[in-house]
């Protein structure tokens, strides 16, 4: 006996595979629209090499422009950021994965310098070679004004980085308050004579038994008296277990007593990317509030 039923049956079940296919087209063109939506609004990456004839080099930088740059003649603020001790140039691009658009969300270029691997950004007493500050401040950031769409001026311009970055940040807004409006430092070796076999400090200041007034002036704690009438919007932070919790300590103290307005967190982390990726967060917020009241004024 034929069963006359089993025809609806195969009937129903092509409609609803039918039906289901439809529903996974939906979703794949749905979830193709959102990837071309993101992919076309991403900040991009250039790779940049600037002469330095203070020390006879091509030195790269990464350079991150938002979206919109490309979209208008307007200008924009930059944010320079330092990497530590061993690092380089590359690592914000490519360790910091939110970067890209966190230069999207505030529209301003961020660029990431190369310090060499323990330049700690000023100039060496001792060795020719590494000129740092000169490259920062004199090279690198006329370069960088010249070749992009950016705001020149201090009150558009910001500087931070990480551990010996930090340092570097302060260091060089310290003593080019017309370069820099604003400044951070992320687990910076804020001062770094009770470390004194540590990173190569020695090989840029000589030893600090020998050249004890190369380490004493280039330390950022000893420079607050540079830090006149508030003139800098400043952003201090350092992990509770970080080996730098104790100078960052000592460096906020003294700010107190002198009365240097500046923000100071401490937060619980080490000395390690986890903790610098959320420190980035606050400290391109605080930037970006910096830019933001400098054009309400």
């Amino acid at each position: 006996m034929k069963n006359y039923s089993s025809t609806p049956n195969r009937l129903q079940k092509s409609e609803e595979a039918l039906f289901r296919n439809k529903c996974n087209l939906k979703v794949l063109y749905t979830l193709f629209l959102i990837f071309l939506f993101f992919s076309a609004k991403a900040a991009t990456v250039d790779t940049i090499q600037v002469f330095s004839p203070s020390m006879n080099k091509n030195i790269k930088s990464c350079v991150i422009v938002p979206d919109s740059y490309k979209k208008n003649d307007k200008k924009f603020p930059v944010v320079y950021l330092l990497h530590g001790y061993s690092g380089n140039y590359g690592s914000w691009a490519k360790d910091f994965k939110e970067l890209k658009s966190q230069a999207d969300q505030y529209n301003f270029i961020v660029v990431g310098v190369d310090g060499n691997y323990s330049s700690w950004y000023f100039d060496s007493p001792i060795d020719p070679n590494f000129k740092y500050e000169t490259y920062v401040i004199k090279e690198l950031v006329p370069y960088i004004d010249k070749k992009y769409k950016t705001l020149a001026n201090r009150e558009n311009r910001a500087i931070s980085g990480l551990s010996m970055g930090g340092h570097g940040a302060l260091y060089l807004s310290f003593k080019h308050q017309d370069v820099f409006g604003a400044a951070g430092s992320m687990s910076g070796g804020v001062d770094f004579r009770p470390f004194p076999d540590n990173w190569d400090i020695k090989k840029r200041l000589g030893t600090i038994t020998e050249f004890p007034e190369n380490w004493d002036k280039n330390t950022v704690t000893n420079m607050l008296d540079l830090v006149k009438e508030n003139n800098l919007k400043l952003i201090i932070d350092c992990g509770v277990d970080d080996f730098f919790m104790e100078v960052n300590r000592q460096l906020h103290a003294k700010m107190l007593t002198l009365k240097i307005n500046h923000d100071y967190i401490e937060r619980p982390g080490k000395h390690d990317l986890m903790y610098w990726e959320n420190s980035l967060k606050f400290q391109l917020l605080f930037f970006n509030n910096f830019f933001k009241d400098n054009i309400k004024n």
